[in-house]
């Protein structure tokens, strides 16, 4: 009887060609400090410009508040706070990504707060590498799909809706 050793614990399955061929399509990229990353075109509702936003009391320091975007109340998440980086310095380039999210069967609206959107790449599946493999440091990376390539640069695939998900990507500094 031949038997096979599970993976050690933390550690993901190498992607198949076929993932890496769902992953490939239209990805919105942004900056976050100096890194680029992604996200799903079809996830992408708006991008709209700074606006104000109220603050939410005893919310979590990464959810800057709400704002009223056309009668509708939407959650503003900074997504540097919530990866663990220095809070987003507004400026000129800080916009908001509105997202749709599906969560437990439930479609939801929110906001992203990003340095800056940089464009709309067409990314091939030849030019997405499995997420990076940290070994068994404690840190969370399901959020991420994939590495993308794009000329030289490197752009983190995110999976919005889980980087968003309560307590994930709270371990990733």
């Amino acid at each position: 009887m031949t038997t096979v050793d599970p993976p050690a614990a933390g550690k993901k399955a190498a992607h198949s060609p076929s993932e890496m061929n769902h992953l490939a399509g239209k990805y919105m990229t942004f900056k976050l400090a100096e890194e680029e990353y992604g996200l799903e075109i079809l996830k992408v509702r708006d991008v709209i410009g700074l606006m104000e936003i109220t603050k939410v009391p005893r919310t979590e320091d990464y959810i800057r508040g709400v704002i009223n975007l056309r009668g509708k109340v939407i959650a503003v998440v900074d997504l540097r706070l919530k990866f663990g980086m220095a809070p987003t310095e507004l400026s000129d380039q800080t916009v908001i990504i509105v997202v749709q999210l599906v969560r437990d069967g439930k479609e939801f609206t929110m906001g992203i707060l990003v340095d800056e959107v940089l464009e709309v790449l067409d990314i091939g599946a030849d030019q997405i590498e499995p997420p990076p493999d940290f070994g068994n440091q404690g840190m969370e990376t399901d959020f991420i799909l994939g590495v993308g390539k794009a000329e030289n640069r490197v752009i983190i695939l995110l999976d919005i809706g889980k980087a968003l998900s309560p307590g994930n990507a709270e371990t990733v500094r």
